[in-house]
């Protein structure tokens, strides 16, 4: 039992050290290699790399808000959130495990933005998408992840079988009586 508990606890920090190392790298990259608002594309101007700093939340929303207002709204809730994230993947041991890297993909992408947030003063953006009637706004690896995470957790809950009403399955094998 402990070394089951203890190997999901490895499980999670692993996925959690990947998927933060994998958002940092790629801001890193960015950060260091292009000029802010320079832009490469690819794909006959579809995807595109522009480098920009956002000092709000997703699409800069929060920007233009003072001190700290600003400081509560984009660096303690989302960090609160977070932990508390944190606290629930490892305290709910009965999670399925769609739902369970959903929020590790989510707290992942909380946190490598969170960090950007704290030790760059704004998040490093560069992922731009056009395909004509889909346009994104520009976002990041963590935004991926914490995107990527969401829908897992929806499409899980979506498609998730639940019994038919006034059917019995309380059966120890699960067979309808």
């Amino acid at each position: 039992m402990k070394s089951s508990r203890l190997i999901r606890t490895l499980l999670i920090l692993l996925v959690l050290a990947l998927n933060i190392g994998c958002d940092q790298l790629s801001k890193s990259f960015v950060r260091h290699h292009l000029d802010e608002y320079s832009e490469y594309t690819y794909l006959h101007q579809h995807i595109s790399i522009r480098r920009v700093e956002n000092t709000g939340a997703f699409l800069s929303l929060g920007d233009s808000l003072s001190g700290p207002m600003k400081t509560i709204l984009l660096n303690v809730l989302p960090l609160l959130a977070v932990l508390f994230g944190l606290y629930y993947i490892f305290a709910k041991a009965d999670l399925n495990r769609v739902t369970l890297v959903g929020i590790i993909f989510i707290v992942g992408g909380g946190i490598g933005n969170i960090y950007d947030r704290i030790m760059h003063g704004s998040v490093t953006d560069f992922l731009h998408i056009n395909f004509v009637i889909f346009q994104t706004g520009i976002f990041n690896v963590a935004d991926m992840s914490i995107m990527a995470g969401t829908f897992m957790i929806l499409l899980h809950a979506w498609f998730k079988k639940k019994p038919e009403e006034g059917v019995k399955t309380d059966t120890p094998t699960g067979e309808q009586i």
